[in-house]
């Protein structure tokens, strides 16, 4: 049978059971911690291209991005509460649907992670490139070195995003030597973004040139732009959820919260609904100063943000200097209104703050990785660790490179439509997990026990479906494509080295690192 191999969740949760967290967050401390670690990358580098999916119509894209994201929360909370350990939405998976599905998600989750580090890279790289660069020392990057080819997307002249290639490999770097970041650092940073975007809505919707004739037509590409066409103010919800990726994060912190069936609702939706209405003041902000109108292609349709058509408009002097063209897009926009010195320092902000997102992104990636070879399903010489750096350098290295070639030539745009797509699909799944368990396991402790469960969760379901067919048409076939590699390589080689498969089942010493394999009945032969 191919959904045969359920992962027990006694000997998962052996794991989580060896180290001992204390209850000391409470509801406000949960909503804060959500706070810093979903305002980030999105709000300062998609803002351009969710404008061009649906110009004004932005504001409605982030209501509803955020609320799909409200749902799924629900369901993250509950299942990490349940299974406090590694592996996120693949180990949930692992314990409720089988090896197979868990798989899968795996699969998806690394190409969600590494292909997001891929597009905060080049997010960073219009920062870095914009303020630090051109701003501050008057240099200006060739376009054959600051954007990749035109046919991919980049720029007239492109042929490499130097500077997004160059901080995907640092940061890679950095993860191999064993560098991680303080608690005191990432506080520091949380509060330069909150700072710098609180500062853009008060300087943007107080200026003389914030006029609400340029929210008309509110939605140039309609609501639906068309399945598979990415525009439209749910296309652009689909492109913009990437904004709020991060909140995953909070949901593994209910372990360590106090009374969490009160404070973890309260703080994943307090979180969630103080970004949403933060990114719509930027948004408003944003296009009722400079106007966020979409540059439009034959027949009326906004052209695919990302695409070679829309970058050779935006080369054209008509367009320079369009909220949709800009590759820093809230720094330009101060500039646009006089505030330049500001826009700088949002820059800087940016410039600053970016990093450290590359940072977990690709760290959760190699996490992910690490665990499905400790499991069997990869190599197991991938989760091999460097004797003196203490951290699985052979995959880190290996996907440090992906993320490096990701960023040197596609748009932040394309490759935020990509990972959005394997996010999607690993809530999806969390959602089926919540529902599974439920049924096959009611009497587990669960320290957080979500109301309305068989409404909650099919309204996740619906809405990460929903979102992903109104994802551009390439990267819908993006993930069966990426699925397909990963089911040949399951059957190739997974499925016949899979420790569970062979009646193993590992229970790991995350503090002490020891490890101890406990043989089970192995499932029946296929």
């Amino acid at each position: 049978m191919l959904l045969d191999r359920v992962k027990p969740l006694d000997a998962i949760l052996a794991t989580a059971q060896k180290k001992s967290l204390h209850r000391t967050l409470s509801g406000f401390q949960l909503m804060l911690f959500g706070i810093g670690c979903v305002i980030g990358t999105g709000i300062f580098v998609l803002t351009a291209a969710g404008a061009q999916k649906a110009g004004p119509g932005l504001m409605l894209a982030f209501a509803i991005a955020g609320a799909v994201c409200i749902v799924a929360a629900l369901c993250y909370a509950e299942v990490a509460a349940m299974i406090p350990v590694a592996g996120s939405a693949y180990t949930y998976s692992y314990a409720s649907v089988g090896e197979f599905l868990a798989w899968t998600v795996g699969w998806a989750l690394i190409l969600e992670y590494a292909v997001a580090a891929s597009a905060v890279s080049v997010g960073w790289s219009g920062y870095f490139s914009g303020t630090i660069l051109n701003e501050f020392f008057g240099i200006q990057l060739p376009a054959w070195l600051s954007a990749g080819p035109l046919a991919l997307g980049g720029a007239p002249g492109g042929l490499i995003n130097l500077p997004a290639l160059v901080i995907a490999l640092l940061v890679t770097w950095l993860l191999m030597i064993g560098t991680s970041e303080s608690a005191k650092v990432n506080a520091v940073l949380v509060a330069i973004k909150v700072t710098a975007l609180t500062a853009f809505i008060a300087l943007t919707l107080t200026s003389p040139e914030f006029d609400t004739s340029k929210f008309n037509p509110f939605l140039p590409a309609g609501v639906f732009g068309g399945l598979g066409s990415g525009i439209g103010a749910v296309g652009a919800a689909a492109t913009i959820f990437f904004a709020y990726v991060g909140f995953d994060a909070v949901s593994t912190a209910a372990e360590e919260t106090k009374d969490p069936q009160k404070n973890v609702p309260f703080g994943l939706i307090g979180s969630l609904l103080f970004c949403t209405v933060f990114y719509i003041l930027v948004a408003a902000g944003a296009i009722g100063t400079i106007g966020g109108q979409p540059i439009m292609g034959p027949g009326g349709i906004p052209f695919p943000a990302g695409s070679e058509e829309l970058a050779r408009q935006c080369a054209l002097p008509a367009y320079s200097g369009a909220l949709v063209c800009s590759d820093e897009a809230l720094a330009h926009v101060l500039r646009q209104i006089g505030w330049s010195g500001v826009g700088n320092m949002l820059g800087i902000a940016a410039f600053l703050a970016l990093p450290s997102v590359i940072l977990v992104l690709i760290f959760a990636q190699t996490r992910i990785f690490f665990v499905m070879s400790r499991d069997g399903l990869l190599p197991e010489r991938l989760s091999a660790v460097h004797p003196k750096w203490k951290t699985p350098h052979i995959v880190t290295a290996m996907t440090g490179l992906v993320v490096a070639v990701g960023a040197a030539f596609f748009p932040v745009g394309l490759l935020a439509d990509y990972a959005n797509a394997g996010t999607l699909y690993a809530f999806f799944m969390v959602a089926v997990t919540v529902l599974v368990l439920r049924k096959t396991d009611p009497g587990r402790p669960r320290p957080f026990r979500m109301a309305g469960v068989w409404i909650v969760a099919p309204l996740t379901l619906a809405g990460c479906l929903f979102l992903y067919v109104n994802l551009p048409w390439q990267a819908i076939a993006v993930l069966p494509a990426w699925g397909a590699v990963g089911v040949a390589i399951y059957f190739l080689y997974g499925r016949s080295r899979s420790h569970l498969g062979r009646g193993i089942v590992e229970v790991v010493d995350e503090v002490g690192g020891e490890e101890t394999m406990v043989p089970i009945h192995p499932p029946k032969a296929d």
